[in-house]
């Protein structure tokens, strides 16, 4: 006769295991948000031991929500009374799924390692869908493995450790009754462990009313970045999967939107004229790089890397504060072109953009203008082709049309410099009026040059410099050969990057400073010319163009002319640190989606000193802007109102 111990009624030893296991997951993610910090130091403000002590501790409930959510089936298949649960085929069946599914959801951690230093958040299901329209994906996971091998390297090491250490502990393989005692002990183990994982997945057992979310992170930190640090990738995509974020919000009434925002632009201070418009959105080409953009910011010892425009800046209109209204390529499309900005999640790949959208395209359209755009990746690649489709371009432009692969990167597309000199070529053969639009490519990760110009152009202090002096002798060589053209003297030159890519100088890792760009309008005969120090964004850059050609009739727009505006002050409308920012006058206020939650000193770059409490007259009409800006942007967007004949 087998005697059976109350330890096998009560499967004490299985859920010991269990646990076990499930505190494996917690230990992994601490190393990964250990190595996420340390791959990231210079961004992720943490001035002591105990402030890092603590902000790690705080990690443990966003920890818990990713873990247990992935773990659900893994621990649900542990704890039901299959009888052959301590069986070596069955733990050999949990062996499996245990490692299947933590293994891949751990993986996006790592890509935060990297990818963090480029958009200053964790990685969400947006990131994800920005994927979607690569024709090349293999070619550039790839290039992304060899080129940061040590992040792969690191990954296959601790999955080594930890499949080692889970085997250390095993269920040895018991003789079972399957009777009332083992049902009842499984019922109550099943209550209890389900009762901790619903409490684990919300992220806290108090009597809340809704889970924890990205939000939550902000609660612990001393300085924006922190929250990052809190946070796990995981858990940042799990919590914006099926999540929606354009949402109507009713904060202000009609009139309150109309003198604020005034989204319904019309001016009249300029004759009307036809000139071709021609617009670079330079790839990752931020303003931390371009010297004429830096002679105010206190930077020691400063360098750029851009001297062509720098060259071209002292000729053109030049905005030294200016911002990117996203922190992706496409966000720079949208934001530049037809004044959408983007902000949690991007616009386009929400659930409206396919929608009649009044844009710079669509106006000028209207105006006899042939309208193109240009972009020597893969057709399709970064969702170009189908937005611009949407806005309704006459011609695309990609590496297809191009048709010459031995000017191919081998990652991305088409060699700035030739993909320049195409451009040119193409456009000198359209009828004027025209508008263009060219989307760099080269100033971008794997941060090479064509081996022509291998020591052509300073290495600098980190990997995009030599790209940046790269593409900017791309420019250069375009405007030698443009100003030679019959239509070169007629036309309004737009240079400003989507975003802005790796740091170098501190002073570029303060909250402020984050997603600056620059923004500057040419005309060769200088009509358009001086520095301007005024809060400015990419979905500005639509409207200022309309009030330079004298365009006359109303039009929709977020943003204001950079020229002549007068309704609405200078300001800048963002999403940073998973808060809405707008900046104005004296102050930047963050916005929690509904109301204010802080209000800092327009030179207090780090965003440290919260003046919540001691509120003004200014502050209170900035946040009523915040709530108007925002009502609108929604509105319009979910009602498909962008349109004035909607």
């Amino acid at each position: 006769m087998v005697l059976f111990s109350m330890k096998h009624f009560f499967r004490i030893h299985e859920y010991k295991v269990l646990m076990y296991r499930i505190f494996l997951a917690y230990l992994f993610y601490m190393i990964a948000r250990f190595l996420f910090f340390a791959y990231n130091f210079s961004l992720i403000k943490i001035n002591s031991f105990t402030d890092f002590l603590s902000l790690s501790i705080h990690g443990l409930a966003f920890d818990s929500t990713a873990i247990l959510y992935t773990n659900l089936l893994f621990i649900l298949v542990s704890i039901l009374p299959f009888y052959i649960n301590t069986k070596n085929s069955f733990q050999k069946i949990l062996f499996y799924l245990y490692f299947t599914t933590n293994l891949l959801v751990y993986a996006t951690n790592f890509i935060d390692f990297i990818y963090y230093k480029y958009t200053f958040n964790r990685s969400t299901r947006a990131s994800l869908d920005t994927l979607e329209n690569e024709q090349n994906k293999w070619l550039l996971f790839s290039n992304f493995i060899i080129r940061y091998w040590h992040v792969f390297a690191l990954f296959f090491i601790l999955c080594f450790v930890w499949i080692f250490l889970y085997k250390k502990v095993k269920i040895t393989n018991e003789l079972r009754k399957f009777n009332a005692s083992y049902i009842l002990s499984s019922i109550l183990g099943f209550l209890v462990i389900g009762a901790l994982v619903v409490g684990g997945i919300r992220g806290d057992f108090k009597k809340s009313t809704r889970p924890i979310n990205m939000l939550d992170a902000s609660r612990y930190v001393t300085d924006a970045s922190q929250a990052d640090f809190v946070l796990n990738t995981p858990f940042a995509i799990i919590r914006t999967w099926n999540t929606n974020t354009f949402k109507k919000v009713q904060l202000v009434d009609k009139n309150t939107i109309d003198s604020l925002i005034v989204p319904i632009k019309q001016y009249q201070n300029f004759p009307k004229t036809k000139p071709n418009v021609v617009i670079f959105i330079l790839e990752s080409f931020a303003k931390e790089y371009v010297g004429a953009f830096n002679k105010d910011m206190p930077i020691p010892n400063y360098k750029g890397y851009a001297p062509f425009v720098d060259s071209l800046a002292q000729h053109s209109l030049i905005f030294t504060k200016g911002y990117a209204n996203g922190y992706k390529s496409i966000h720079g499309m949208s934001s530049v072109l037809a004044g959408i900005p983007s902000f949690k999640d991007a616009f386009t790949s929400s659930p409206y953009p396919k929608q009649k959208i009044e844009s710079l395209v669509s106006v000028l359209k209207n105006e006899g203008y042939d309208t193109s755009f240009f972009h020597g990746a893969p057709n399709g690649s970064m969702g170009f082709l189908g937005f611009g489709n949407i806005l309704g371009f006459d011609h695309y432009y990609g590496k297809n049309e191009y048709n010459n692969d031995a000017d191919f990167d081998g990652s991305w597309g088409i060699w700035d410099e030739p993909f320049f000199q195409y451009f040119n070529k193409t456009i000198s053969a359209k009828k004027q009026p025209f508008m263009a639009t060219l989307f760099s490519v080269s100033s971008h990760e794997p941060y090479v040059v064509p081996e022509k110009y291998k020591n052509k152009f300073p290495k600098g202090d980190n990997a995009m410099h030599q790209c940046i002096g790269y593409t900017d002798y791309a420019l250069k060589q375009f405007f030698k050969v443009a100003k030679k053209q019959p239509w070169y003297n007629n036309t309004i030159f737009v240079l400003v990057a989507d975003h802005d890519n790796l740091i170098y100088y501190q002073e570029y890792g303060k909250d402020q400073n984050f997603h600056t760009v620059p923004i500057l309008f040419f005309t060769p005969s200088e009509k358009f010319k001086g520095v301007n120090t005024d809060w400015a964004q990419q979905i500005d850059i639509y409207p200022t163009l309309l009030d330079m050609i004298g365009y006359e009739k109303p039009f929709r727009s977020w943003g204001r002319s950079l020229i002549s505006e007068k309704k609405v002050p200078p300001f800048v409308m963002r999403y940073s640190s998973d808060k809405y920012q707008m900046m104005s006058g004296n102050y930047i206020c963050t916005f929690d989606g509904e109301k204010a939650v802080g209000f800092f000193d327009k030179n207090d770059k780090e965003l440290q000193h919260n003046l919540i409490k001691n509120r003004n007259a200014e502050m209170n009409v900035l946040e009523q802007r915040c709530k108007a800006f925002l009502q609108d942007y929604m509105q319009r967007i979910i009602d498909k109102k962008l349109t004035l004949d909607k």
